[in-house]
C-alpha cells in the first residue's frame, strides 16, 4: 500500500498511532532541547541570561509564525491534492513553499539584525538584560533560514505518509543542539552565544537533511526546479490556509511582549526570566499534542478530500481525547511539584523560584481543557475552513486573554498576571466547543448527501 492510500484506508486508530507516534517523539524531544537551553543558559550563564532569552522570545514566535504561514499552509493543501489523487499540484505547492520560506527568512532576519537593539528595548530589555538579548539574537538570526527549511518543510514529509522520516528530522535537531550546549557554555566558555550558536548548527544540519530527502528516491513528492517559482493562485490557497497558524504565533508574541511589559512592572526582571521558564515547560506539555495535531492532519486532510467523512470524524475524536489525556497529565505535574521544576533551571535563586512556583501553579490551572481547543483548531485547519480556525485562534489570546492582562493585574497584581491565562483559556475553550457543534451538524448533512452541503 503506497504512503499516500494507506490515510484512506486503514484504521483511523491504526493510522493516527503510526502518525503521531513519531511526531510526539520528535517534539518531545524538540521540546526538551528548549528546556535544556534553559537549564544550561540558567546554571551556566545566570537568571538575567534568562532573562534576555525570554525578552527575544516575542522575535523567534513571529520567525516561526511565518513558517507556520507557510508549512502549515501548504501542508493541508497537500494533503487535500494527495487525497484527490492531484501529485504534480501537489509537487507545485512543495515548490512554491520553499521558495516563499527561504525568501521571507532572510528579509525577515536583515530587517531585525538593522533594528535589533530598538526591537529589544521596545520589548522590555532592561539595561542589565539588553546586552545578554542582543548576545543571543545577533547569533540566532543567522540560522533562520536552516530554521524556516527544517520547520516548514519537515510537514510536507509527514503529509506525503512518511512519518517516521519527520520524526529523525526533529530529533536529529534536538540531539545535537543538546550536545554542543554544555560543549559552548561550559567547555568553550562562549556563554549565551554559544547556546545560540549550537541552536544555529543544528538548524543548519536539520534543513540539510530535508532538503535531501525531496531530492532523494525515497521522497513520494519532490524538490524539482521547474516548481521553484511563484503561483499566485498556490501562494493565496496557502496563506488562505495558513493565516489561523500564522496569526495565533503572531498574536502569541504580541501577547508574550505584553506579558512580559506587564511582569516587568508588578515583579521585575526576575518575573520576566520566571516567565520564559514557564513557557518552556508550557513547551514541553504542549510539543505532543502538537505532535498528535502533525500526525491527524494529513489524516484529517486526505479523507475530507476524499469525502469520507465518517473517517474525518474518527480521526477528530480521538485526537482529541489524546490530546486531553496528555494536557491532564500535564497539569497534574505542574500542580504536584511545582517548586521541583522550577529548581531546575536555578537551584540558589530563591526569589526566581517563588516568583515561578506561583506562576506555574496560576497560569496553567486550566490545562486539562486546552487539549480539546488545540485539537478542534487544527482539525479546521485540516479541513480547508481558514476563516473558523483564524477566529478560534485568535479568541484566547486577542478577544480574551489581551484585556485580561490590563483589567486583572489591576486587582491583583502579580497574581492577576497570572490569572489572566486561565480565565481566557476557560472563555475560548467554551467558543470552540459551540463552533465544533456547528460544524460538525453540517459535516453530517454533507454525509448524508454524499457531498459537501
Amino acid at each position: 500500500m503506497d504512503y499516500s492510500a494507506q490515510l484512506g484506508e486503514e484504521k483511523i486508530g491504526k493510522l493516527l498511532v503510526k502518525f503521531s507516534v513519531p511526531a510526539i517523539i520528535g517534539m518531545l524531544v524538540n521540546a526538551l532541547y528548549n528546556i535544556m537551553d534553559r537549564i544550561f543558559v540558567g546554571r551556566g550563564v545566570g537568571s538575567l541570561a534568562l532573562s534576555g532569552i525570554a525578552i527575544t522570545f516575542p522575535i523567534s514566535l513571529a520567525m516561526m509564525a511565518f513558517g507556520m504561514l507557510i508549512g502549515i499552509g501548504a501542508t493541508s493543501l497537500i494533503s487535500i491534492r494527495l487525497g484527490q489523487k492531484k501529485k504534480d499540484e501537489a509537487e507545485l505547492i512543495v515548490g512554491n513553499s520553499f521558495v516563499l520560506l527561504v525568501g521571507i527568512s532572510i528579509i525577515l532576519s536583515a530587517l531585525t539584525y538593522i533594528f535589533m537593539d530598538y526591537l529589544l528595548i521596545l520589548l522590555g530589555a532592561s539595561q542589565e538584560v539588553l546586552p545578554y538579548a542582543r548576545d543571543f539574537m545577533s547569533v540566532l538570526l543567522w540560522g533562520a533560514v536552516f530554521q524556516a527549511i527544517g520547520f516548514g518543510m519537515n510537514n510536507f514529509i509527514r503529509a506525503e505518509g512518511n512519518p517516521r522520516i519527520a520524526m529523525l528530522t526533529m530529533i536529529l535537531a534536538a540531539v545535537l543542539n543538546m550536545v554542543l550546549n554544555p560543549i559552548f557554555i561550559f567547555g568553550l566558555h562562549l556563554g549565551i552565544k554559544g547556546s545560540a550558536l549550537a541552536t544555529v548548527l543544528a538548524q543548519m544540519i536539520s534543513s540539510i537533511w530535508v532538503l535531501s530527502y525531496f531530492m532523494g528516491k525515497s521522497a513520494l513528492l519532490k524538490l524539482r526546479v521547474k516548481n521553484l517559482r511563484i503561483d499566485p493562485t498556490i501562494v493565496k490557497d496557502i496563506i488562505a490556509i495558513g493565516l489561523s497558524p500564522f496569526s495565533m504565533q503572531i498574536v502569541a508574541s504580541f501577547v508574550t511582549v505584553l506579558l512580559n511589559k506587564t511582569l516587568s512592572y508588578y515583579g521585575g526582571d526576575l518575573a520576566i526570566a520566571a516567565l520564559g521558564i514557564i513557557n518552556g515547560i508550557i513547551m514541553l506539555i504542549f510539543m505532543p499534542v502538537f505532535g498528535i495535531n502533525q500526525g491527524s492532519q494529513p489524516i484529517i486532510g486526505y479523507n475530507f478530500g476524499a469525502q469520507k467523512y465518517e473517517r474525518v470524524k474518527r480521526a477528530l475524536k480521538l485526537s482529541i481525547i489524546a490530546a486531553t489525556v496528555i494536557t491532564t497529565l500535564g497539569f497534574l505535574v505542574t500542580e504536584i511539584f511545582p517548586a521541583s521544576l522550577m529548581a531546575l533551571f536555578s537551584k540558589d535563586d530563591v526569589e526566581l523560584t517563588r516568583i515561578g512556583v506561583q506562576g506555574l501553579k496560576i497560569f496553567l490551572i486550566m490545562l486539562p481543557i486546552i487539549g480539546f481547543q488545540v485539537a478542534t483548531v487544527n482539525y479546521f485547519q485540516a479541513t480547508g475552513k481558514p476563516k473558523k480556525s483564524l477566529f478560534l485562534s485568535l479568541s484566547r489570546q486577542l478577544i480574551f486573554l489581551i484585556p485580561f492582562i490590563y483589567i486583572l493585574p489591576k486587582f491583583f497584581g502579580l497574581t492577576g498576571v497570572w490569572l489572566a491565562g486561565p480565565a481566557a483559556d476557560l472563555l475560548s475553550s467554551l467558543v470552540t466547543a459551540l463552533l465544533l457543534f456547528k460544524d460538525l451538524r453540517t459535516l453530517d448533512r454533507s454525509n448524508d448527501q454524499g457531498s459537501l452541503a
